[in-house]
């Protein structure tokens, strides 16, 4: 009986994760970027941060819903390239399922030695938020978490 009241409050506990990819495009220089986050959750952050209540999966305004995920995720993610801060881009989003996957890409960026990320996406309205990154420079790859207690990370190409 306990065993079955322990899985119970564990699927009745909710849990807070978002999901970041960052790949480093050799062909165009560029890196490209994709976060996954539950639309219920980044709907409520928008809202928190502009004051805007959005529908993200059926905006009455494509447009502005576009802008308003990309302002959020460029406040809340941040990147620097060999000491240097780089510029976030928004592609878009897509809804699927329960999830936003949101894309961004940087200007121009030939080498990467050096990798400083800062994402705080979420942590704001969830404390126990934790964003997964997953890093592909070249054939090197880096998987970490951050969450409230270490919002940055940086990674040494070797």
């Amino acid at each position: 009986m306990i065993h079955i009241l322990s899985i119970l409050l564990f699927l009745l506990h909710p849990f807070y994760v978002s999901v970041t990819d960052i790949k480093h495009n050799q062909k165009s220089k560029t890196l490209e970027i994709s976060s996954k986050i539950f639309s219920d959750d980044l709907e409520k952050a928008i809202f928190n941060d502009s004051k805007v209540k959005l529908d993200i999966a059926q905006p009455s305004d494509k447009a502005q819903a576009s802008n308003l995920v990309a302002l959020y995720l460029k406040k809340h993610l941040s990147i620097s390239v060999n000491d240097r801060v780089i510029a976030l881009k928004s592609v878009g989003y897509e809804v699927i399922d329960d999830a936003v996957w949101c894309y961004l890409e940087t200007e121009k960026v030939n080498s990467v030695k050096k990798i400083d990320i800062k994402n705080d996406i979420l942590l704001a309205l969830h404390p126990q938020q934790i964003n997964i990154m997953n890093l592909k420079i070249g054939i090197n790859e880096a998987h970490f978490k951050l969450d409230l207690q270490q919002i940055t990370y940086t990674y040494t190409a070797p």
